[in-house]
């Protein structure tokens, strides 16, 4: 339980940490921004099949196959319900100031909304973190939790600038990114404890946790970082990401 509560706090922290970085730079260059979230993007695919879609398969028995594909569907479709509810993170990332009031309350409320979305789309990685430890395979736990926490850094990282251009203090900003992080840990807890209440829904809830990062990566992370003219330099990074996190479950393994 130690262990599931450091975790949730390191997963959560990093979007802090992230948010940290963020007011030190907070014009980062898109090209920069693009290849962090890339190499982050690699790290979540190879967190989310190895960690989550593969064990599935493997507590899920003679049908595991079924279990599994209803499991990534469902976390998909659950996360284009939430989708449907609230904006694309990329969408929302470039709000800027303008003069007047109005457009000033504008700006904020579209800041809010922003903030509200990341807070939103984190509970799910939080409830992918928790069921890789409800599953007991500790390495793989750890795969899932650091892909996850190195996407939560530069997601962190881009919710400062908005919020400061919006006009809004930068304590009340560092509260939102606050709040954002200890929705992960909320999220964390869920999936622990559903998983330990019920090892009948292991295998479900491994590849529920599963197709909702494939979701995520597909699509936020990839559309996000093609669309300022570094796909080269994001392909080649997704690809270090996902090859690194190989190396470290040789290792671990």
């Amino acid at each position: 339980m130690t262990m599931v509560l450091l975790t949730a706090l390191g997963v959560g922290g990093a979007t802090i940490f992230g948010a940290v970085v963020g007011f030190f730079f907070k014009n980062i260059s898109h090209k920069f921004s693009d290849i962090v979230l890339s190499f982050a993007a690699g790290v979540m695919l190879a967190a989310a099949v190895l960690g989550l879609v593969l064990p599935s398969l493997e507590y899920g028995g003679k049908y595991g196959i079924l279990m599994t594909i209803a499991g990534i569907f469902t976390g998909a479709l659950a996360l284009n319900a939430i989708d449907k509810l609230v904006p694309h993170l990329h969408k929302l990332a470039g709000v800027s100031v303008d003069d007047g009031n109005k457009a000033m309350e504008s700006n904020i409320s579209k800041v809010i909304l922003f903030v509200t979305a990341i807070a939103i789309h984190n509970l799910p990685e939080g409830i992918a973190a928790g069921v890789g430890f409800g599953s007991g395979d500790i390495s793989q736990a750890f795969t899932i939790a650091a892909g996850i926490a190195l996407q939560n850094i530069p997601e962190g990282m881009v919710i400062i600038g908005p919020m400061l251009a919006a006009g809004i203090s930068p304590a009340r900003t560092f509260i939102c990114a606050m709040i954002t992080g200890l929705v992960e840990v909320v999220g964390t807890f869920i999936g622990y404890f559903a998983v330990s209440v019920s090892t009948a829904i292991l295998p479900f809830a491994l590849a529920f946790a599963g197709g909702t990062m494939l979701y995520v990566i597909s699509d936020e992370m990839i559309p996000e970082t093609h669309a300022h003219g570094s796909e080269r330099g994001a392909t080649y990074a997704l690809l270090v990401g996902f090859c690194l996190m190989l190396v470290f479950d040789v290792l671990l393994g």
